[in-house]
């Protein structure tokens, strides 16, 4: 049996970015594919395919389910919730970390079984692929995905900047003023801009820029509260 597995269920941008980031605490990851497997998939985790049907007796044979974690991350939010459904119900008590792509699917997966739920920006998926990419991120997503913590990521719209006047985003210190972290900036044509990225050094904030931000429940809705944000 494998001791210390992640199962990450979805191949795509989202997957394959968990499964980077989850390569230092787990001697085994797979990941695990709705689709036929390309043969010639240059990934660099073992790719296995399953299909929403299964009763999992095979998973519990191949490996060590007490020790091993679960990520459901597939695309199509309804598949998601039906996976999260069926794996709860044939392990009760394994750890299985489900992403969501609004509040609405997020309260979904919990009352399908999930122990922790991720909500991630409807916007593109190079926004978290970037922002899992940097170390602070990844050292923000242990503490959630990892550690007794409290710690949530939020989108905030800016509809008003009077807050952050003469200000480039890279010149505040959003954690000693707000007790905050912002990520990313997504601007209203959709395009990103990492928070200490050379763009936002040159950019000023405008209304209706979306901020992603790290923190505790309590410090984020006074930063929503402070600025005036959605």
């Amino acid at each position: 049996m494998n001791i210390s597995s992640a199962l990450v269920f979805g191949n795509n941008e989202y997957g394959q970015e968990i499964a980077k980031n989850v390569t230092h605490k787990y001697s085994s990851i797979t990941i695990f594919s709705l689709e036929d497997i390309d043969k010639d998939d240059n990934s660099a985790f073992k790719l296995e395919q399953f299909d929403l049907s299964e009763d999992w007796d095979e998973l519990n044979e191949q490996y060590d389910m007490d020790s091993s974690i679960i990520f459901c991350a597939i695309n199509e939010e309804a598949k998601n919730i039906f996976l999260t459904i069926s794996l709860r119900s044939s392990f009760k008590d394994i750890t299985i970390i489900a992403l969501a792509k609004n509040n609405e699917d997020a309260n979904k997966l919990k009352m399908a079984g999930a122990s922790k739920v991720i909500p991630i920006v409807e916007t593109t998926a190079n926004i978290i692929t970037d922002m899992l990419k940097k170390p602070i991120i990844t050292e923000v997503l242990h503490n959630i995905l990892y550690e007794e913590s409290r710690l949530k990521i939020i989108q905030v719209t800016l509809s008003s900047v009077d807050a952050f006047t003469g200000l480039y985003p890279a010149e505040i210190d959003w954690s000693k003023k707000y007790g905050v972290l912002v990520l990313t900036i997504v601007h209203e044509d959709d395009s990103h801009e990492f928070i200490y990225s050379s763009k936002t050094k040159h950019n000023y904030l405008k209304s209706g820029d979306v901020l992603i931000v790290a923190g505790y429940e309590e410090d984020l809705q006074n930063f929503k509260h402070s600025i005036g944000g959605e």
